[in-house]
């Protein structure tokens, strides 16, 4: 009897009511609690309400469950925090699950998420009743951020509503032991979405060349065979898109290390349930030459849905496994095409067929596109996978919106102590990405069931995102655009006290009404101050210049003094002849700081391109060709806080440096010069931090080579992880500054 008591002494009943706040609807958590509850022999209950999971627990070992918890919760399951409240024992032998109780939101719904193994396999095996369902899905895996309408998370409120389940798929759900139970998309073939056409005849049309309009789980993609040259060469005909590059998606992680060279770091994000489209280096002439031209690295991703496992799976030959162009049916740079109807009015010219299901996507999401920076993922493009998940500010504020910019738009709205970034919006220059942007703010909204109290937008007089903002008929706080550059880094790392940040990119409207984008500033909370920049070069043509590098050539020649070079270097073109002889004349147009513009025209002068197909393509085809970075000493000068690279341009000019010889240069000076600038600011600024953002943060080369400089002076630099280094992630800056200035 001694040992006995002693054991009730230790181990006394105990009731517990547990908060669990996170993604932890439509992941599974309800089922999950329920089986770790009988397996620890707990009685008490389980349900979702508007800020989560709520549970109470009875029995001896109750104090054990919130770390259980956190030590075997769902893969899909993201805990950011479990309060525990100490109850009275009220009694019980059961443990159960009860229906959902609503009221105001402060939980989220999880992000979409690829097909998981179970999946696969029933997907495959003749005896299951999911053998080549193109929907199957469980709680580990499946739509969720996409078909969800509202919270909290249940079938009613996504767009499998209008589906009700067969006696087998209802069977499923009630069934605690069943991997379905409480799946909110759960469907078969007997009850659920049907697609429009037979995955055989769509891989019969692949083979033929043909292009194919495939409805996804966020939108619809533009398909052809990636190893037919003639296919890719018409998408980018019907499209009109001739060199941006378009992404791959491979069947599994052995069939992309037959394409390409994936490091473990970017193999970790291929096989990740987010499923990124992912950078990596291809392997030569293992896909058509057309798919990212001038580029060594091509953009590749797995198969996420199981529509994808089923087309890739009947492409499949003994030779080689299949590639497919999977690329955004966004024609004309409009948004990405999620309606059935939209895509018969928008995707006929350019899709040979269009393939359908009749489940509503409820809001669209592009492939998100990740690439490894420095041994960690960095987003070029945060969208399907990632969304909506959050960034911890760290403290509570006020409940902001932020419209972003106008170039890769993203929104931003924060709760608590939590921002969140949408998904990609896009250019907001059409009424389709207007209307998206208000579809995304919309959304936001109603699955966080938030009512903004303050707007955040860029300083732009003529941005369409301020327009959006001064339309929300909020007070709102307009942000300087490297400011929220600075601000989008340093939210994300919380990092507290004075931060110097170098905000390089193409473009920003500046305090003094001229074009920035090479800025080092200070940043204190809501203070801030411009502490240097770059050293301005001409911008002739203005919006021009970002698309025709040779102007950008032509005014760095100017600037370095021998705009003698130029009809030497393009002896035939027109324009560069008339622009020498304006610049003789005296001319002198709007000037900018911008870094991006200087990597156009040291392209230019090197021959690597005088022409832009694309936003950042001279950039990338320059980046492309580096193969050891070296610093040209004497290359730049600092005074007076402003940074001074005409020495590097003079000598890429006087020695007709050209390929990679120029590349290694332009790229090892750079890393030098800002490393120095950025020294100097720290020192007078009295800190060690540097937050380091902008569109040029997503060169490679120069990123990591930045990063290795300033910690080798012993500086802390702090990379975007969780939001885009270019506009994408301008938002999260916006929402963050401007809860500074609030709250100040």
């Amino acid at each position: 009897m001694a040992p006995a008591l002693a054991r009730q002494m230790e181990s006394p009943i105990r009731r517990l009511r547990l908060r669990v706040c996170g993604a932890v609807q439509g992941v599974g958590f309800r089922p999950f609690a329920l089986r770790l509850a009988r397996t620890m022999r707990l009685s008490g209950f389980v349900l979702n309400d508007s800020a989560g999971v709520l549970i109470e627990i009875e029995g001896e070992d109750a104090g054990r469950f919130p770390d259980a918890i956190r030590a075997y919760a769902p893969p899909l399951a993201r805990i950011d925090s479990i309060d525990v409240l100490e109850l009275p024992p009220a009694g019980g032998e059961q443990f159960e699950i009860l229906e959902s109780l609503g009221g105001k939101s402060a939980t989220r719904i999880g992000a979409d998420a690829a097909t998981c193994d179970e999946c696969r396999r029933e997907l495959t095996d003749p005896a299951s009743r999911f053998f080549g369902y193109p929907f199957v899905n469980c709680t580990h895996c499946g739509p969720r951020f996409t078909i969800t309408r509202a919270l909290p998370y249940d079938r009613a409120q996504t767009s499998m509503a209008s589906f009700p389940m067969c006696r087998a798929c209802a069977a499923d759900y009630v069934d605690p032991e069943n991997r379905r139970f409480h799946a909110e998309p759960v469907a078969c073939p007997d009850c659920g979405p049907k697609l429009s056409h037979p995955i055989a005849e769509v891989a019969a049309r692949l083979q033929d060349g043909a292009i194919v309009a495939l409805k996804g789980i966020g939108g619809f993609h533009l398909v052809c065979d990636a190893r037919n040259d003639a296919a890719v060469a018409l998408l980018r005909q019907r499209k009109a898109r001739d060199e941006k590059p378009v992404a791959v998606m491979v069947r599994d992680i052995e069939a992309a290390r037959q394409f390409a060279k994936p490091t473990e770091a970017e193999e970790a994000l291929l096989v990740s349930p987010a499923s990124p489209i992912v950078l990596v280096e291809a392997r030569a002439g293992a896909v058509a030459g057309g798919i990212a031209p001038g580029l060594r690295r091509i953009g590749l991703m797995l198969a996420y849905a199981p529509l994808h496992h089923l087309l890739l799976d009947a492409l499949a030959s003994p030779h080689c496994p299949p590639a497919l162009v999977a690329t955004s049916a966004n024609p004309g740079g409009e948004p990405l095409v999620a309606d059935n109807a939209d895509a018969a009015r928008r995707l006929s010219a350019i899709a040979d067929l269009i393939v359908t299901h009749d489940r509503d996507i409820a809001v669209r999401a592009d492939d998100s596109v990740m690439q490894v920076i420095d041994g960690a993922p960095a987003f070029i493009r945060r969208a399907r996978g990632f969304v909506p998940e959050p960034v911890d500010l760290g403290a509570d504020g006020p409940c902001v919106i932020a419209t972003g910019a106008d170039l890769k738009n993203t929104v931003c709205i924060t709760r608590g102590r939590e921002a969140f970034l949408s998904q990609h919006v896009g250019g907001l220059d059409n009424a389709e990405a207007i209307r998206f942007q208000r579809e995304a703010i919309s959304h936001l909204c109603s699955v966080l069931d938030v009512k903004p109290e303050f707007a955040a937008c860029d300083l732009h007089p003529d941005f369409r995102s301020v327009r959006m903002a001064e339309g929300l008929n909020l007070p709102f706080v307009p942000v300087q655009h490297h400011l929220a550059h600075v601000a989008a880094v340093a939210a994300e790392h919380r990092l507290q006290g004075p931060v110097l940040g170098l905000a390089l990119d193409g473009h920003g409207f500046g305090t003094d009404g001229t074009s920035w984008g090479g800025e080092m500033l200070a940043v204190d909370g809501p203070r801030w101050h411009r502490a240097g920049s770059l050293m301005p070069l001409s911008l002739p043509g203005g919006d021009r210049a970002a698309r025709e590098p040779w102007r950008m050539g032509v005014a760095a020649l100017q600037a370095a003094g021998r705009i003698d070079l130029a009809p030497r270097f393009w002896p035939d073109h027109s324009g560069v002849a008339q622009l020498t002889a304006m610049f003789e004349r005296g001319l002198r147009p709007s000037v900018t700081s911008s870094l991006g513009r200087m990597f156009d025209a040291a392209a230019a002068i090197a021959g690597v391109r005088l022409v832009q197909g694309y936003e950042g393509q001279a950039a990338m085809e320059f980046e492309a060709l580096v193969q050891a970075p070296r610093c040209l000493a004497g290359g730049y000068s600092i005074t007076d806080g402003a940074l001074d690279f005409r020495p590097l341009i003079l000598r890429l000019a006087e020695r007709g440096l050209r390929g990679t010889e120029a590349a290694d240069l332009f790229h090892g000076t750079l890393i030098a010069g800002l490393a120095d600038w950025a020294t100097g600011g720290v020192a007078a600024l009295g800190t060690r931090q540097v937050a380091l953002g902008g569109g040029c943060m997503m060169n490679r080369v120069l990123a990591e080579g930045l990063v290795r400089a300033l910690k080798s002076r012993g500086l802390e630099p702090y990379l975007p992880r969780l939001a885009p280094a270019n506009d994408g992630g301008i938002a999260l800056g916006q929402a963050a500054h401007a809860r500074q200035v609030v709250m100040n």
